[in-house]
């Protein structure tokens, strides 16, 4: 479980004030299938149309794009999702079901027209919402890759009059899947290693910080090979797990005992160690960009990659199939890309340091918009300044995000 955080506050971009004209107020909305979440529109007079925000983990009410946009003349809702700054449980299946309530919600309101912007993870939950969306009920996932009904297919799903994608990365999964350390030799020691799959090791070529290590081909490439054998173990102890669960629950059903009722309750938690290990981080010669040395948790990876911070550190196995297994979540930015069919911008960032080069190429060339605009500006992944006394990586973003609204919805006029 990642430590709480809110986009524009601390390591991000501080945000701006808002127009003094901003009226905001906060609605409470229910889900399809019973669930509570709360969300916050920001308006502006005169706003016809509208830019929700949103994020699978993170609370996005104050982001710093918040008041760019507003400034620009269109209105913004900022929704929690029900797993806000607690990944534990968090199922990507049921945040599309609090995407679809917020969309609901925004139609309701009577906006002309409605552009989910997704910055980072929130980019692949708005993708995996459009393509559930532009698909009839029956061609919906059925499950998630735990096995639960997703009930998706008789929701109510909106489809969007357009998506802004902000340095999205690949998606939770699969971001894990290039960061997770497959050096791990025990997972119940968070110290035991592979000597042979140390990243951090400088006989495989890392150097001491922040000077950039150099690995040669052939370890990345056992490297990346180990990261999806353990991301593959894990898997089948998560599967193993949710296995004993239906039994314990198939068995309660025929006896009515309570102790099958205490199994089938009983939690069952991940501790996933140490995953905080892209070679990228720290070899500023692979996937070459404008990004700083180090990850989005901080400078010194060798050693943020032993602590109690990053991606999916604690989960249980339902929530890990669906969003931390690059290899069984289906909450994937390139798989759901080609389902994207509305107007579609996408703004990369050239000092990402989540979203690298060939991911954003990869995640672009699968869209399958026909209006498709990709813009680079230069910031880093939460929209900081690359270099001191340069703009903003947000301030840029949202530069080209007020144009490309104004270029085909009605904005309102500068209050």
């Amino acid at each position: 479980m990642s430590a709480p955080t809110r986009l524009g506050a601390g390591r991000h971009d501080a945000p701006d004030e808002r127009p003094a004209a901003t009226v905001t107020s906060v609605h409470e909305l229910t889900t399809h299938d019973g669930a509570t979440v709360r969300g916050v529109l920001a308006t502006v007079p005169g706003a016809r149309t509208v830019a929700f925000l949103m994020h699978p983990r993170q609370d996005v009410t104050h982001h710093a794009l918040v008041p760019h946009l507003l400034a620009a003349g269109a209105a913004v809702w900022t929704q929690h999702t029900r797993s806000v700054n607690n990944d534990l449980a968090l199922v990507h299946e049921q945040a599309l079901l609090d995407v679809a309530a917020g969309m609901v919600f925004l139609r309701e309101q009577g906006y002309e027209a409605i552009v989910p912007l997704g910055h980072s993870g929130g980019g692949t939950l708005f993708a995996y919402y459009l393509e559930q969306a532009g698909l009839a009920g029956a061609d919906r996932i059925a499950t998630t890759p735990g096995g639960r009904p997703t009930k998706l297919a008789d929701a109510s799903m909106s489809t969007a009059d357009g998506v802004v994608f902000l340095a999205p990365h690949p998606g939770q999964g699969r971001l894990l899947l290039g960061c997770i350390d497959p050096s791990v030799a025990d997972e119940t020691d968070p110290l035991a290693t592979v000597p042979e799959l140390d990243a951090f090791d400088p006989r495989h070529g890392f150097a001491e910080p922040p000077t950039s290590s150099s690995y040669s081909p052939e370890f990345l490439a056992t490297y990346r090979a180990a990261q999806r054998a353990r991301v593959t173990r894990i898997d089948a102890v998560a599967r193993e797990h949710l296995a004993r669960t239906a039994e314990a629950r198939s068995a309660h059903r025929r006896t009515g005992a309570a102790a099958d009722r205490r199994r089938a309750l009983a939690p069952t938690i991940l501790t996933v160690f140490r995953t905080d290990a892209d070679p990228r981080t720290v070899d500023l010669s692979l996937d070459p960009s404008e990004r700083p040395y180090g990850s989005l948790f901080g400078a010194r990876p060798d050693l943020i990659n032993y602590g109690q911070v990053g991606f999916g550190r604690l989960t249980t196995p339902e929530a890990w199939l669906s969003t931390w297994s690059g290899l069984s979540s289906h909450a994937d930015f390139v798989r759901c890309a080609p389902g994207v069919t509305v107007p579609t911008l996408f703004v990369e960032l050239t000092g990402d340091q989540a979203a690298f080069p060939s991911d954003s190429r990869a995640m672009v060339s699968a869209l399958g918009s026909g209006d498709l605009t990709h813009e680079s500006v230069r910031g880093t992944h939460f929209g900081g300044a690359i270099a001191p006394g340069e703009p903003t990586g947000t301030a840029l973003a949202a530069e080209r995000i007020a144009a490309w609204l104004g270029e085909r919805h009605a904005l309102a006029p500068p209050t």
